[in-house]
């Protein structure tokens, strides 16, 4: 039998023309929901007819418009990048490291388990795992049939068996097509060996739309059929649509053979540069590969290895038709002039990774890209470390770029993550915002965001500290992953002045002792949105809710220094619970412009939930779709309408993000807590 849990549905075409809320703080905005993955061929064994899943990324910046609490908005206004998928991922697509573990070993079903285990603490682990690795909607009774969708499982298996695509990059519901659906767009010196491309095999994820034209993401390689098998060119690259031309964003370490064909790239984010030689141009922040972590050295030179990294093919396949050997995967990285693309091998090749960026410029006619590393370094050093840590041959260096603003005066500041060597004794992933030396950008200077430092042994508050967003008056926020018990915990923190300081500091009755929590984006007037837990988590799986903080200056009625639950500012009593106020719970706020609009993953009930409270029930099936929130120029505090509490225990419900639903919607919103 299917493993049960809830399908989630494509938006009733109705509620486009249902009448808007008016008297709440913000509009709810339905996204169109258009991909064209469920016109693509599939697996024949696994499911048929379930519906697509649905998630924002972002949303289209403002430039100079006003604020839509100043000056009305139309609910057209600004576009939502979002993504459609199938089923699971079982190893993100938008991590650069899978689920943020520098160790790159979550490769099997036992090592997915392993990590909710220790990271998330649920006690049904087992199902969870199994839901990324053999898909959603696996057969628990019969795990290896191929009924799932998605899952790491199809993606390892893909040399021996194929692969049809399981995600897809939106921009307002459309999909977009990236450089790697098209063979000619190949550029390794191993092109060549690649042999001929199969046809909807690519994952990708739109990231972000900036200005009139720019779109930028993050795509697999296609797959590609040859003598030896059915290998990709790559796991990942960044790309930048622009002027009708798809872009490939390219390691920009390109010395080693390794690396400039198999190596991964990112495009996180991007921001067009004004002033100087760069006005106009495009600058992308992400990260890029540039050395083997699977086979490297340390800092003294002796070369350490992780057979870990390489899984048993008996654990992707469910026999032994073929086979994988850790000899012939180091034969990657220390011979790789040979043909990289004949051996099985090659395609689980792992890297350390730097923070980089790109400049795209688009002109009309012709668009070329320039590319070079923030993290300084030199040969395959980065912030003064070895690609391996010399005490731990599971860890090697990582870094990356997550967020990218212009300050004032047009410089940009970048801010993401690099490595530490805590007390020279392992690699930790940490905080880092980083700042141009000049106007050429050829060089920066990394510096750690304070406060949130990494100690070593059991006693450590963080495992690792990320910064997601950032403004133009350089305030950053982001999130520190806790250790052991402790939780995740969303920072915000202003350059020059401190250190990082907790949104469970700021307000203590919405982000609870102990509650979950994460700081996605930030926009120039200071306001903050993310999620955070609404119920303690007893060792369960735990509802989150979006939620936005001013830091800055006061938007419309939100006052500075509140915080304020997003479905309590989108609640309109006066509506009625049939009312399309009513029938959305917002999961997860994911961006947010400088005109205020907020870009949104969340559960949809059609027809209204059968009660304005926040947990309350849905008597139809629970969808997760995209929206965008729009301010009322007119709001006033009197708009503001907190929804009740109801005190239904979760357990006797079937709607709310319980059970597989919710550990689904996790892959979507990054929650990374630690058991």
């Amino acid at each position: 039998m299917p493993h049960k849990m809830l399908k989630l549905s494509t938006l009733a075409i109705l509620i486009a023309g249902a009448s808007q809320a008016s008297a709440a703080v913000y509009t709810v905005v339905p996204v169109d929901q258009n991909s064209t993955l469920k016109d693509q061929p599939y697996f024949n064994t696994a499911q048929s007819g379930v519906a697509l899943l649905y998630a924002s990324t972002g949303i289209q910046d403002s430039g100079t418009a006003p604020s839509c609490f100043a000056i009305a908005c139309t609910t057209e206004a600004y576009k939502v990048t979002s993504e459609a998928r199938r089923g699971t991922e079982g190893t993100p697509i938008a991590d650069t490291t899978p689920y943020n573990q520098n160790s790159q070993d979550i490769t099997d079903q036992y090592q997915l388990e392993r990590y909710c285990d220790n990271n998330l603490g649920y006690g049904i682990c087992n199902i969870w795992a199994e839901n990324q690795f053999f898909g959603r909607d696996y057969a628990d009774n019969d795990e290896w049939n191929g009924q799932g969708l998605g899952g790491l499982q199809k993606k390892q298996a893909a040399w021996v068996n194929g692969y049809h695509s399981n995600t897809q990059g939106l921009v307002d519901g459309a999909p977009i097509n990236a450089f790697a659906t098209d063979a000619a767009n190949y550029d390794g010196t191993q092109k060549a060996n690649l042999g001929s491309i199969i046809a909807d095999t690519t994952d990708s994820i739109v990231k972000g739309t900036v200005g009139t034209d720019f779109v930028y993401g993050i795509t697999s390689s296609a797959l590609f059929e040859n003598a030896k098998g059915k290998p990709r060119a790559f796991s990942k690259r960044g790309f930048v649509n622009a002027n009708g031309q798809s872009i490939q964003l390219a390691p920009v370490a390109t010395s080693n053979e390794l690396v400039s064909n198999m190596g991964q790239t990112q495009a996180n984010d991007a921001v067009v540069m004004r002033n100087g030689k760069l006005d106009g141009k495009l600058l992308v922040v992400g990260s890029s590969s540039y050395a083997a972590s699977f086979y490297a050295k340390d800092r003294d030179g002796k070369y350490r290895e992780d057979t870990d990294k390489l899984p048993n093919s008996k654990n992707i396949l469910n026999n032994d038709s073929h086979s994988l050997n850790f000899d012939t995967m180091k034969q990657c990285a220390i011979n790789p002039s040979n043909n990289l693309y004949a051996n099985w091998e090659c395609q689980f090749s792992t890297f350390a990774n730097e923070a980089a960026f790109w400049i795209v410029d688009a002109n009309g006619t012709k668009t070329s890209v320039a590319a070079s590393a923030i993290t300084s370094g030199s040969g395959n050093n980065r912030d003064g470390l070895a690609v391996i840590d010399k005490d731990n041959d599971s860890l090697s260096f990582q870094a990356s770029a997550q967020a990218v603003a212009l300050k004032s005066d047009g410089t940009p500041i970048v801010v993401g993550y690099s490595t530490a060597d805590v007390r020279d004794d392992f690699y930790a992933m940490q905080a880092t915002y980083f700042t141009p030396k000049d106007s050429s950008l050829a060089s920066w200077t990394a510096t750690p965001i304070p406060g949130l430092n990494i100690k070593p042994d059991d006693d450590r508050d963080f495992t690792y500290t990320i910064a997601n967003g950032v403004n133009s008056g350089s305030v950053i926020v982001g999130d520190a992953k806790g250790n052991g018990t402790k939780p995740q915990r969303a920072f915000i923190y202003q350059v020059g002045q401190g250190n990082a300081k907790f949104f469970d500091t700021l307000d203590t009755s919405l982000f609870f002792k102990d509650s979950n929590s994460n700081a996605a984006a930030i926009n120039d007037n200071g306001q903050v949105v993310g999620w955070v837990d609404i119920q303690a988590s007893n060792g369960t799986e735990t509802r989150h809710r979006a939620f936005t903080y001013i830091n800055g200056t006061a938007q419309g009625p939100l006052k500075t220094g509140g915080a304020w639950m997003l479905d309590d500012l989108t609640n309109d009593p006066n509506a009625g619970v049939g009312s399309v106020a009513n029938s959305y719970r917002i999961m997860n706020a994911t961006g947010i412009n400088n005109a205020g609009v907020i870009s949104a993953t969340a559960f949809y009930c059609a027809g209204g939930y059968e009660n304005l409270s926040k947990l309350a029930h849905c008597n139809g099936t629970e969808q997760q779709v995209v929206v965008k929130l729009v301010p009322n120029a007119d709001a006033t505090a009197n708009d503001i309408h907190p929804r009740a509490k109801d005190e239904e225990s979760p357990l006797k419900r079937s709607g709310g993000s319980l059970g597989i639903l919710a550990l689904t919607a996790l892959g979507f919103i990054g929650f990374r807590r630690r058991k």
